[in-house]
């Protein structure tokens, strides 16, 4: 699924019915989820953090924004956190599915937005910036709202988007600033000690600005810390009773809870003192949580071919994640939050199959084509495990298990196949009923596009399950040859998919190239299958 969260900061924190009335703005838009609405008493601030589709999001923001810039007098504003603008900054942060690249479109296109249909000045800021200098949003931010007339007329600040003169209107709203940034995890370690200096102690060790060291002659040295991406300080927690790191990583990518924790735990050994656990402050990736799970597996000398939620509960474990307070994977983590119900991988086994054997001609022969795909996956992941580690198979150890952790990703792509296969066969139902050929044309063919991917991703298999048949445990082969034929189903499923639209478009230069295309995967498939086949049936002889 691709997810992108916004996090917009609106100049209104005192009056709830403008707090709800944004709100409402938010989840009124079709393909967002509000999860959080965290207003500011003194900072006279709001912060919004919804998540969604690309397309929606930014529609979302911009009622928000168009919302609260006639709901916020700029003029009236006073608060103790810096502040430009009715909606005074809107970042847009990749989760799932997207890059940076994509987050940094969707600024660019929420600003011309903003500029031109509200007349609001727009800067953009960090990955979205125009210029290096405009890069940081307190510089954009300097002199904040009080010092917007001085701004917009420097030629040097001339805004992205939008009006360059301070009129009414601009007077009104103030100034937006838009950009996309890396999420950022708001971490805290806890300690068995209620002394802060502790915790400093250790903070100053693996923050990246590290700590100042006074020298006898008066001069200062600065001894750098040990992760980038990281900022963390130490104070104590009246309600835990104890000393805590806190911790943000503005990039996990670079530095993840994982490399904190196991650092902090070193440093803490030093002194005496023991990191008990951790917690998280609002919302994680999912992929945060897998990389710090993933870690741990490996350290454990197991193998990583394991199912998401075994790698989730490692991470719980690993990090005490539920030291202080309980940690709910499906409240905790984005993309679990925002789940959507009625999902066909969440039936059980009998629910689908009743499905599948209603008169509803979805879900058919595409998504379960799609669920062949990750039997094959799952059958040669299986055996990877069986292998790895095993007695006389000690040399095969690394690749079997590399083997096995692709075999379990490619098992998750099928996964989300089959759900998208009936989302786009639904969806061709929907267009036949406009009666209008284009749309018709457009939905028939994205209704070829999922079964192309499963006979691609079947391919891109079939290596994997080879040489698992080569070095894996003569003892499970008859799973490869298993897997290998559910993989036959698999393409051969797909392909027909992908011909029985092919007959409704008109496009010819379309049809060719898929036919093409298939067969081109054909060609390259079956023959391997079959080697497969006959490799597995001469191991059981």
């Amino acid at each position: 699924m691709k997810l992108v969260e916004c996090v917009p900061n609106f100049s209104e924190g005192r009056n709830r019915d403008v707090i709800d009335q944004i709100a409402s703005a938010i989840k009124g838009t079709a393909g967002v989820d509000l999860l959080d609405v965290d207003p500011g008493m003194d900072t006279n601030r709001t912060v919004y953090t919804f998540v969604g589709e690309p397309d929606a999001v930014v529609e979302a923001a911009f009622n928000a924004i168009k919302l609260g810039s006639s709901l916020i007098d700029m003029r009236n504003h006073s608060g103790a956190h810096p502040r430009m603008g009715a909606c005074d900054v809107c970042p847009f942060i990749p989760v799932s599915e997207v890059t940076m690249d994509d987050c940094v479109e969707l600024a660019k296109r929420l600003g011309k937005m903003v500029g031109e249909q509200l007349g609001i000045p727009v800067y953009l800021y960090e990955f979205a910036a125009s210029s290096e200098y405009r890069k940081n949003l307190a510089d954009i931010r300097s002199g904040e709202y009080e010092s917007l007339p001085a701004k917009l007329n420097d030629p040097g600040w001339k805004p992205d988007f939008g009006p360059s003169i301070f009129d009414q209107n601009v007077a009104r709203s103030g100034a937006t600033v838009i950009g996309a940034r890396e999420f950022l995890i708001a971490y805290n370690l806890n300690l068995n000690s209620r002394e802060k200096a502790h915790a400093n102690n250790i903070a100053k060790k693996i923050r990246e600005k590290g700590d100042i060291k006074k020298n006898p002659d008066g001069t200062q040295t600065v001894i750098p810390g040990k992760f980038k991406e990281c900022k963390a300080i130490g104070w104590y927690v009246e309600d835990y009773k104890r000393a805590q790191i806190s911790i943000n990583l503005t990039n996990f990518h670079v530095t993840n809870m994982q490399h904190v924790f196991d650092e902090a735990t070193k440093e803490g050994e030093k002194i005496g003192v023991r990191i008990t656990g951790s917690e998280i402050v609002g919302l994680v990736p999912l992929q945060a949580i897998k990389e710090a799970g993933l870690h741990y597996i490996k350290k454990q000398g197991l193998s990583r071919a394991v199912s998401e939620r075994e790698v989730i509960d490692i991470a719980i474990y690993s990090l005490g994640l539920s030291d202080v307070q309980p940690f709910n994977p499906d409240e905790k983590i984005i993309e679990y939050k925002i789940k959507k119900s009625g999902r066909l991988i969440d039936l059980r086994l009998t629910e689908f199959l009743d499905e599948l054997a209603s008169k509803s001609p979805a879900p058919g022969g595409g998504s379960v084509s799609a669920l062949n795909g990750s039997i094959a996956a799952s059958l040669g992941c299986m055996v990877g495990n069986l292998t790895f580690k095993k007695k006389g198979y000690e040399n095969f150890s690394d690749e079997i298990e590399k083997i096995a952790f692709d075999l379990n990703s490619i098992r998750t792509e099928f996964l989300n196949l089959i759900d998208k296969d009936t989302e786009s066969f639904n969806q061709l139902m929907t267009a036949l009923k406009t009666k209008d050929p284009v749309t018709i044309e457009e939905a028939t063919k994205n209704a070829c596009q999922i079964p192309l991917t499963t006979a691609g991703l079947a391919l891109k298999t079939v290596d994997l399950l080879m040489r698992t048949a080569q070095i894996g445990n003569i003892n499970a082969i008859s799973d490869v040859g298993v897997g290998c034929l559910n993989l036959y189903a698999s393409f051969y499923g797909a392909k027909y998919n992908v011909l029985i639209n092919l007959k409704s478009i008109s496009d010819n230069n379309f049809k060719q190239d898929k036919i093409k295309y298939l067969q081109e995967i054909e060609n390259q498939l079956i023959p391997k299958l079959d080697l497969i086949q006959k490799t597995v049936e001469g191991k059981m002889v």
